[in-house]
């Protein structure tokens, strides 16, 4: 055991930790520091503090124990951290303070065996003062106690996920004034065209004469100066901003400014924007407003986490990059979920422009006493870390009424209840929000399952559903939705005139046991033209931004790869960012329909438009092509039109449906959408399909078709089993099907041009779900359980970075006539037909699965011997393990059996 630490050392997050609120002088303390775990808590008692203690492990800070990045593994709930620092001689004069971003949850620390401090929390920062034990250019050694034991009433959130163990947040040296500012809080006023600056020295200190308060910009120019009084610890001072260039998200421009009180300089900024809500114009409904202008919400739950960091990013890039990936796919905010995010990634939002949702972590015990002193504290401590910080628009209090049920006994009965002394706990907890921070918006509790809000600012709500269900759904909720109803509130309170927002939605609680790693896109498409149609709501914020431990309906994988929804496929040009388009045109929930050959059908326009923008002649152009894929797996396009539609700014509106004639062909059709200026600028993609049922075939081709689960021979050395009654037929491992297309010596071919067989093929892995006695259905899948994301039943791993290619031969009446890999076993939205043959009773069977059109060609001799013997021999092998899955014509992504195409 010894201490062996190099200062030199290349530190992670090296950055400023508080870009909103930073001194020049300052020394960081991440990186290798030794390390010991306490499992018997000995170490007060052996006073391991003491010089000449040292430690036997190495941890990487600030990552929490447990964490891969930390280098440690979790092993107790109290571990002893030590490095050496020197303070350098530049100092002297100021107050040297040591600070912590973050460490859970009772921290002491020593500094050459002297205590320094302890603190209680786990996610806001915390100071102490050294000056009094620093030895200038001297080697000193600081020790810190962690004690992260388990206890009711802290604030925990969904650590399962990772915990965040010990120190977490950057911990840094820093060399203040004697006379130093502890606070400085700016608050914008656009309308008065000025900022409020109120700047508070530390609470224990008080100017021993008046003080004179200089505001700075970065450049030097002083700004104002203003006096504080002795005996004064706190100070106000307007700013005029004239022609202030506004906070938002096409130019999130930020005002730096540096307070000076005497030999103590703090730098930070603020960006002018106002939060508020107003009616959408022409209407009676309450949104939210970005300075005084109705958005629309669109967020994302972002549950704040790494595979290998936990609850700490590798670096400030990869913070930036979170940001940045919201954004990319075109929506405007984020929800950080349960967890007190990291001040820089804060500043990213800010600095790239995207709105925050700010949550208070929950207690997983009762709502007694030090549950609640928690709570209040940390929110109060939450609220002044981060109250300068532009994109963060509201508060969530609670969540779910999580930590909010009281248990007891009842006669040996065990009974639970969410009591009116604890809501009106919650309304208070509103109230005292709002009194320290009236520049943003609360809500009291997002709530959930059966129980309501108090006071607050948002109706919000979370709801998980299929794709079918969204509509029938909202039509309900939005027929509650008006000032005085009593629906989502407890008694006695009831809704005012708040916005109505979604705060979760999704599919991955729809189903029964949740739905594993499987395509979103699908349901998520119908969920947005649902949401589309009624302007009542004044927002979404969809479950997820990333997958974690347990959830896998993530817009990235948990390590930030991509997943493929395939929808510039089905339509060029077309992108996530279409599902999030201030200018919408919705086809309604239905986005597949299955309708009969030669039907003349209407297909329902809805125009949402959340933008301001003037529209040239107030017109816009829907362009459409409908497009055909029959039997053969052949593409044409049958119709190509337009029309021109009458549009405002604000717009919420039905048009006239779309009426359109289905071809007489068995088939599946696209309706492509195409929102357009009179300019020509496409401003929206959408679509529709159609599968069609028909006895008819294109002109000129004789056709032989045979069903999957029709094959006449099968082998596979892992498994083999079939889909919805046959719609698709799975073989893993190493093995093949074979299948014997019936023909006849009669078979005119006199006039064949081609023939070819053509079916849709792919890979099959064997997932957890499917093999046999894997799959424990009584998983738990709440609550971060560590399991496989294939194992729920009904999960069909989505399409993403990751393949799983099968190489396969083909063979004809014996011969090889092929060999070809099937590159994936993929599940999104291209999968449209195996997602119209799910089954409306919230349990999915292989959805959003499909594969790869492939054609063998036929010779006519082949075609003549094959006619004398009664039937073409047809068989498909897996070569190397990649297994094979055999789509029927009502499965996958193409309207194809095995087919025989003769042309």
């Amino acid at each position: 055991m010894g201490l062996n630490i190099s200062f030199a050392q290349t530190i992670p997050l090296p950055e400023h930790p508080r870009p909103d609120f930073q001194r020049s002088l300052w020394m960081n303390l991440n990186g290798t520091w030794s390390f010991e775990f306490d499992s018997l808590d000995i170490g007060l008692s052996n006073r391991w503090y003491q010089a000449g203690n040292s430690f036997s492990k190495k941890i990487v800070v600030p990552f929490p124990w447990g964490s891969e990045l930390s280098g440690v593994k979790d092993e107790a709930d109290i571990a002893w951290y030590q490095r050496s620092l020197k303070v350098p001689s530049g100092w002297k004069g100021k107050k040297v303070y040591i600070n912590i971003g973050a460490s859970d949850w009772e921290t002491t620390l020593w500094l050459d065996g002297q205590v320094v401090g302890k603190h209680e929390g786990g996610y806001m920062p915390f100071a102490f003062d050294l000056t009094s034990l620093v030895q200038y250019d001297h080697d000193q050694i600081l020790t810190i106690r962690v004690d992260d034991k388990r206890r009711s009433f802290t604030l925990y959130g969904k650590q399962g996920y990772g915990n965040a163990r010990g120190l977490w947040q950057t911990a840094y040296l820093e060399a203040r004034g004697n006379t130093f500012i502890e606070h400085i809080y700016c608050t914008p006023d656009i309308n008065k065209n000025q900022v409020d600056i109120n700047i508070q020295l530390n609470e224990y200190v008080h100017a021993e004469h008046a003080l004179s308060i200089l505001l700075h910009k970065p450049n030097g120019d002083t700004l104002v100066k203003t006096i504080m009084n002795k005996g004064m610890n706190k100070t106000s001072v307007q700013i005029p901003i004239s022609n202030a260039r506004l906070w938002n998200l096409e130019d999130p421009y930020l005002y730096f400014l540096q307070a000076v009180a005497e030999d103590d300089t703090v730098t930070t900024y603020f960006g002018m924007r106002t939060i508020g809500v107003a009616n959408l114009p022409g209407t009676a409904i309450p949104y939210v407003t970005l300075n005084n202008n109705p958005i629309y919400l669109q967020l994302t739950l972002d549950q704040s986490y790494h595979p290998q960091g936990f609850y700490t990013f590798p670096s400030d890039a990869f913070m930036r990059q979170e940001i940045e990936r919201s954004k990319s796919i075109g929506l405007n905010g984020i929800r950080t979920h349960i967890k007190a995010d990291i001040p820089r990634k804060l500043y990213w939002a800010d600095k790239l422009g995207l709105l925050v949702m700010s949550d208070l972590p929950n207690s997983w015990g009762d709502p007694d006493e030090l549950m609640k002193r928690e709570s209040e504290t940390t929110m109060k401590e939450l609220i002044n870390r981060d109250y300068n910080h532009p994109s963060i628009f509201s508060w969530v209090v609670f969540n779910e009424t999580w930590g909010l049920i009281t248990h007891w006994k009842d006669q040996d009965k065990s009974m639970s209840a969410y009591l009116p002394s604890t809501q009106n706990w919650v309304a208070s907890m509103y109230y005292m929000v709002k009194s320290i921070d009236q520049t943003r918006l609360v809500d009291d509790n997002s709530i959930c399952c059966g129980r309501g809000h108090t006071e607050t600012d948002l109706y919000s709500w979370h709801e998980y559903l299929p794709g079918w269900a969204w509509t029938e759904y909202l039509t309900h909720l939005t027929a509650k939705n008006y000032p005085g109803s009593p629906y989502h509130f407890e008694p006695p309170f009831v809704q005012g005139n708040q916005p109505n927002i979604n705060a979760e939605c999704g599919n991955v609680w729809g189903y029964d046991g949740s739905t594993g790693d499987v395509d979103w896109s699908f349901d998520y498409h119908r969920m947005m033209n649902s949401f589309r149609m009624f302007p009542k709501m004044a927002g979404w914020l969809y479950t997820e931004h990333h997958d974690v431990i347990n959830e896998w309906n993530g817009y990235w994988r948990f390590d930030r790869t991509n997943k493929y929804t395939g929808l510039e496929e089905i339509v060029p040009g077309m992108s996530l960012k279409d599902l999030h388009s201030n200018i919408y045109l919705s086809t309604g929930n239905e986005i597949v329909r299955n309708v009969k050959g030669g039907d003349a059908i209407e297909v329902p326009l809805y125009l949402s438009n959340y933008t301001s923008i003037p529209i040239t002649q107030n017109k816009l152009i829907v362009s459409y092509t409908l497009d055909l894929t029959d039997a053969t797996g052949m593409t044409s396009t049958i119709t190509k039109d337009q029309i021109t539609i009458a549009a405002q700014p604000w717009d919420q509106k039905d048009l006239l449906p779309l009426k359109l004639n289905i071809p007489d062909i068995k088939g599946l059709a696209v309706l492509k959408l195409y929102l357009k200026s009179i300019e020509g600028d496409t401003l929206h993609h959408n679509f529709v399909h159609f599968e069609i049922a028909s006895d008819h075939h294109r002109s000129g081709v004789q056709l032989i078709s045979v069903a999957p689960a029709n094959f006449n021979r099968q082998q596979w050395d892992l498994k083999q089993w079939a889909v919805l009654d046959g719609l698709k037929e799975n073989g893993a491992g190493k093995g093949y099907f074979e299948y014997q297309l019936p023909m006849n010596k009669s078979l005119n071919l006199q006039k064949m041009k081609s023939a070819y067989i053509v079916m849709e093929l792919s890979a099959k892995q064997l997932f957890d779900k499917d093999k046999s006695g894997a799959f424990n259905r009584n998983q738990d899948y709440m609550l971060g359980s560590k399991v496989s994301p294939s194992s729920n039943p009904n999960a069909y791993p989505m399409t993403d970075e990751t393949k799983f290619p099968s190489m396969i031969s083909i063979f004809v009446n014996g011969k090889k006539a092929m060999v070809t890999t099937l590159p994936d076993d993929p599940a999104d939205h291209r999968g449209i037909l195996s997602w119209n043959s799910q089954q409306k009773d919230k349990k999915l069977r292989e959805a959003g699965s499909y594969g790869y059109l492939v054609k063998v060609p036929i010779a006519k001799s082949v075609l003549t011997s094959s006619g004398n013997q009664g039937f073409l021999d047809l068989k498909i092998q897996s070569d190397n393990g990649g297994g094979l899955a055999i789509y029927g014509a009502q499965f996958g992504r193409y309207p194809v059996d095995v087919n025989l195409v003769i042309e």
